[in-house]
């Protein structure tokens, strides 16, 4: 017990390190020719509150109504124009009504402001473009850390850590070779089952478990990927669906992206999470099942986990369904308002996209379960020498 104990502050020491080692790079992000263009962010805090104006935004079928704030915003970001006093516009909805008066800027609110500059380096013009949220949601995130430190102890440190080290290889691995011209399904392929592999030795530490666990979660990601791509040929899809699909085709690296390889690395992330926990669980219970009856034989064993998997699939299969109709909610709404019919709907590239991700990200939890209950009876067929 007192050995497995420090193996666990071992894998949490190792862990913390890498942490560090990666964030290293943060600190060489500041650029600071910024300060020397005649455009730059700062952030301001309201003073005070001078009123407002409405003006007009014609289009083709008619016109719009857009309420503007004026507001008095005092710098706050270090540099030669802080404490310094200027009023600013903040755009408050197009359609702007008395329901939207929690958007109003009132004094001691912090907002982000684009500020330009003449010649003689005076500003010329500021621009509101966003309220500061920052750091409600660091609150947010501090009371999220506090409490599964407190319920989940040092598993709870080990979930912290995995979350960070998951996000960190998502922005400093995984986006930076994609915006290389990487090919994205080599690189989500290998990142993704990497933060498995991490996450679920950081949970379990490194046994059969956590191996039959990484075994099952990397198949059913890229069974889902596969499937995707299948799919994904058969129906023509494109991979430029959406706004910020369109929106890479302009981006100043000037990189011939792969699309339909970006659906694909969007099915594995979007995914890995579930497909963990289901890896995980069912790799646990089918361990659990082991050391209780040593006796039992693969094929029982491979049953019992089979029995298990199954119910899962009832919550598991329909988690990515919800949360992606969770995030086009508005969008079902608008559809549903206009009487647009459904078969109009799907057939369009980028909400037949969304259908395909949704349906194989599903797909591949599902075989998350047969392919980790297969690796668990082969991996029992050796004697076991340690407790599960």
């Amino acid at each position: 017990m007192k050995s497995k104990r420090i193996n666990n502050l071992k894998s949490v020491i190792i862990a913390l390190i890498a942490v560090f080692l990666v964030m290293i790079p943060v600190t060489s992000f500041g650029d600071d020719s910024l300060a020397e263009s005649p455009v730059f962010n700062v952030r301001g805090k309201v003073n005070r509150v001078i009123g407002s104006r409405d003006e007009g935004i014609d289009y083709s079928g008619g016109s719009l109504q857009n309420s503007l704030q004026i507001v008095e915003i005092k710098i706050i970001t270090a540099g030669p124009y802080k404490n310094k006093l200027i009023e600013a516009e903040y755009s408050l909805s197009i359609t702007f009504n008395e329901k939207q008066d929690q958007a109003l800027l009132k004094p001691g609110d912090e907002v982000l402001m684009v500020i330009e500059t003449d010649e003689s380096g005076e500003i010329s013009q500021a621009y509101i473009y966003s309220v500061v949220r920052d750091k409600y949601l660091l609150l947010l995130l501090i009371i999220f850390s506090v409490i599964i430190l407190s319920v989940g102890k040092l598993k709870g440190l080990k979930a912290l850590i995995s979350l960070i080290l998951t996000i960190l290889g998502i922005i400093y691995i995984l986006l930076p070779l994609i915006l290389k011209g990487f090919d994205p399904v080599l690189v989500s392929t290998w990142v993704c089952v990497a933060i498995a592999g991490i996450t679920l030795l950081l949970v379990s530490g490194f046994n059969k478990k956590t191996l039959a666990a990484v075994i099952g979660t990397s198949g059913g990601l890229i069974s889902a990927g596969i499937i995707a791509q299948v799919i994904g040929e058969m129906a023509k899809l494109t991979g430029l669906g959406d706004e910020e699909s369109q929106m890479l085709m302009f981006i100043p690296q000037e990189i011939a992206f792969d699309y339909k390889g970006l659906l694909f690395a969007g099915i594995l992330i979007g995914a890995l999470g579930a497909a963990m926990d289901v890896g995980m669980s069912l790799s646990s219970a089918m361990f659990e099942i082991k050391e209780i009856n040593p006796e039992i034989k693969k094929g029982q064993l491979l049953k019992a986990g089979m029995n298990i998997g199954r119910d899962m699939i009832a919550t598991m299969s329909s988690t990515l369904i919800l949360a992606y109709t969770g995030g086009s909610l508005q969008l079902m709404l608008l559809f549903m308002a206009h009487q647009i019919p459904f078969v109009d709907i799907i057939n369009q590239d980028g909400y037949a996209t969304e259908v395909v991700r949704s349906l194989a990200g599903s797909i591949g939890l599902i075989l998350t379960i047969p392919i980790t209950a297969i690796a668990v009876g082969f991996l029992c067929e050796k004697p076991e020498e340690e407790r599960y």
